[in-house]
């Protein structure tokens, strides 16, 4: 197959389009070129700016494609861009998008699923931390609605992939690295008094063998699916697990969220408390698609091993935070 990956620099993309080499197919890349990879000499790269529609269609010039992975549509205008350059040129479009696209649906049942999608848009939060995971929602949702209009008047063969959070090493972010971090260094974990959601993450290489098993087989077109597994773990769990790998007693402190927002702290003290956190039901994707990611339990040991062999290094500003999480605790 010809498959083109939009994006394809970042912790998810480079894996994908080793993915799909592994399994003989021919890869296309298309980005601005501004971030170094290590990718095969066999990928293809095409450069501009995908929120210029103009841009792509030169990039991709009359090319076609048996399928296409879209990992960095953020606006509607990104995807309305992708439709038109690509219709009737790509036999199946696969969208990243996110399961935020519910956390901004007022009333939206937990866990989320697909059917929970339609119902009225919650108002932007007056903060502006969470005003912006707000529009992130809001925004993925037009993406969405794009597709969905796309399949509708001229039967664009999209299928949507809503994710929650996805783990693994190399997460630019380094989520679980800081927990890991924060458990060895000898000092206090600063986590919000308030309850956050529940934790049903996917770890970064389910969430390529979902997309190329999607790739291959074709299904799903004109359709959204939560990718999710099966259980559901609290964050008291999470933590106990963590300690249990790392043989570390979470010395955990609780204070109110919003004094831990007025010091800069959160969310990167603890990001799985954020509460602007999917849960999905991935039962659709499972009975459909035939796609199971793993139980947190069956990834979390081995994902610790590496990030304490290949990530030794904090990351960029981690030791300023810890010394100010120090002081307020």
């Amino acid at each position: 197959m010809d498959v083109l990956v939009i994006g394809g620099t970042r912790f998810v993309g480079p894996r994908l389009v080793r993915a799909l080499l592994d399994r003989d197919h021919r890869v296309t890349t298309f980005n601005r070129g501004k971030t170094p990879t290590d990718l095969p000499d066999s990928v293809e790269r095409l450069h501009g700016d995908r929120s210029d529609p103009a841009q792509l269609a030169r990039g991709i010039g009359g090319r076609e494609f048996d399928a296409c992975v879209d990992t960095i549509a953020m606006r509607g205008g990104d995807t309305l861009g992708a439709v038109e350059v690509l219709d009737g040129r790509v036999g199946h479009y696969v969208h990243f998008s996110t399961g935020q696209v519910y956390l901004v649906r007022a009333g939206c049942p937990v866990p989320a699923r697909e059917e929970d999608y339609d119902g009225p848009i919650v108002e932007a939060p007056p903060e502006e931390w969470a005003r912006r995971e707000w529009r992130y929602g809001i925004e993925k949702r037009e993406c969405e609605d794009a597709l969905e209009d796309a399949w509708v008047s001229r039967r664009f063969p999209a299928t949507r992939l809503r994710l929650p959070m996805i783990h693994g090493a190399g997460d630019p972010k380094g989520r679980i690295q800081g927990y890991v971090l924060r458990l060895t260094d000898g000092g206090p974990l600063l986590v919000p008094l308030e309850s956050g959601p529940r934790i049903r993450h996917v770890h970064v290489d389910d969430v390529v063998d979902a997309v190329v098993r999607i790739v291959e087989d074709g299904r799903g077109i004109g359709a959204a699916y939560n990718l999710a597994p099966g259980d559901l773990v609290s964050f008291h769990d999470f933590l106990a697990r963590l300690g249990e790998i790392l043989d570390a007693t979470p010395d955990v402190v609780r204070l109110p969220r919003d004094e831990l927002l007025d010091e800069g702290l959160f969310p990167a003290c603890s990001p799985l408390s954020n509460p602007w956190m999917s849960v999905l039901d991935g039962t659709r994707a499972r009975e459909e698609l035939g796609v199971a990611p793993r139980a947190l339990a069956e990834w979390l040991a081995g994902l610790v091993e590496r990030l304490e062999n290949e990530e030794p290094e904090a990351p960029d500003g981690y030791r300023d935070q810890r010394e100010r999480e120090r002081a307020l605790a």
